[in-house]
């Protein structure tokens, strides 16, 4: 009779997790190594749990908005991004933007913009300030989650003004949270290569560290599988630790695979991931922060099937409808450009979980038994 032998190599960090213990570097990379990964997603799952998961699982109706395409910024993995002159260069007039989303808002609930855009070298920051402030007064109930943090940076070289004064003036306008886009990768190697244009890591932590100051949460983000290697993954994860431990500002992480469709990475013979590597790279999310409470499966760049296999590699949220999003799919993602809540609600609870739909902050605003 055939049997099934379960691999041993990874019962040292098991307990560890059982005891709370934090995992180091060496156990991340053991973690990413491991080919064992029925083990390594029950585990995940074990941690989720320990530290006070349930089958609670979370989704946001969101509109998603880009701006602008416009970039000074010539990042190797970007498909989204384009030079003025390019065909699909694109700058929002304001009112126009703001008519867009109002539009919309009449057939879709939505409780949430997520509005990101390129680094646009014609514009000033009174252009980011007047189109949060239209955002806010057209729909004063809608949370605005808005410019990434590479973004901000950029006001700063367009105003001249620090990180912290552009984010006031943000805030005054109405800005609620930031996404976690522009993280990449960390380790100044791997920017080099696919981001040299881009400013280093320490800008993003920057923002995010005056963000919480001011009493901002945000959010974090990781691209994987260009060039980066599983020791830089695990860097990666650990400097996010580490500022999460400083300030505690963090609301969730979302692992971002990377699609190369449409990039010079795609010329040079990249594929994309493999749903084996998705779910390692949640799983591996989940253990090694376990001072972020939540986990994404972005099922718009994992597919709806894997995100829900991924409730079970220590996700706890699908992210949301996300309603018109374009960059993901500039990168040849082959999933909708939206879902609806009855979707999204059928998703979950088909993975034997419970749909909870959530505002922003993660305070319920629907249950489905």
């Amino acid at each position: 009779m055939a049997t099934v032998t379960r691999s041993t190599e990874l019962l040292p960090i098991r307990e560890k997790v059982l005891a709370g213990e934090r995992l180091d570097l060496d156990d991340g990379i053991a973690l990413l190594e491991s080919d064992d990964l029925l083990t390594l997603g029950d585990l995940a799952d074990t941690a989720r749990r320990v530290r006070g998961g349930s089958d609670d699982v979370f989704f946001v109706n969101n509109l998603y908005l880009n701006h602008t395409t416009i970039c000074r910024v010539k990042c190797k993995f970007c498909a989204f991004a384009k030079t003025s002159k390019q065909p699909g260069a694109k700058l929002w007039d304001i009112d126009d933007l703001v008519e867009h989303a109002v539009t919309l808002r009449r057939t879709q609930d939505f409780t949430e913009i997520h509005m990101v855009g390129g680094e646009n070298p014609h514009l000033d920051l009174g252009y980011y300030v007047d189109v949060t402030r239209a955002l806010r007064q057209a729909l004063p109930d809608v949370h605005l989650k808005l410019f990434t943090a590479s973004e901000i940076h950029h006001m700063t070289k367009l105003s001249g003004l620090e990180h912290e004064e552009v984010l006031r003036e943000l805030v005054a306008a109405g800005l609620d949270t930031l996404p976690g886009g522009g993280a990449e990768i960390f380790a100044p190697r791997v920017r080099k290569i696919i981001a040299p244009g881009k400013e280093p890591a320490e800008y993003w932590f920057r923002v995010h560290r005056a963000a919480h100051a001011m009493g901002l949460r945000t959010h974090c983000t990781m691209l994987y599988n260009h060039v980066e290697t599983f020791e830089e993954r695990i860097d990666h994860l650990l400097r996010l630790r580490d500022l999460q431990d400083e300030t505690g500002g963090f609301m969730a992480f979302i692992p971002l695979p990377f699609h190369p469709q449409n990039t010079v990475f795609e010329r040079r013979g990249w594929t994309f991931t493999t749903g084996a590597d998705d779910l390692k790279m949640i799983a591996v999310s989940r253990l090694m922060l376990d001072n972020i409470e939540h986990v994404k499966a972005y099922w718009i760049m994992i597919s709806t099937p894997l995100a829900q296999i991924a409730l079970h590699f220590g996700a706890d949220d699908v992210q949301g409808t996300v309603v018109e999003e374009q960059i993901a799919h500039a990168a040849g993602a082959v999933t909708p450009t939206e879902e609806k809540v009855e979707a999204l609600v059928h998703l979950i609870a088909e993975a034997g979980r419970v749909p909870v739909q959530r505002d922003t902050f993660y305070r319920e605003l629907r249950r489905w038994a």
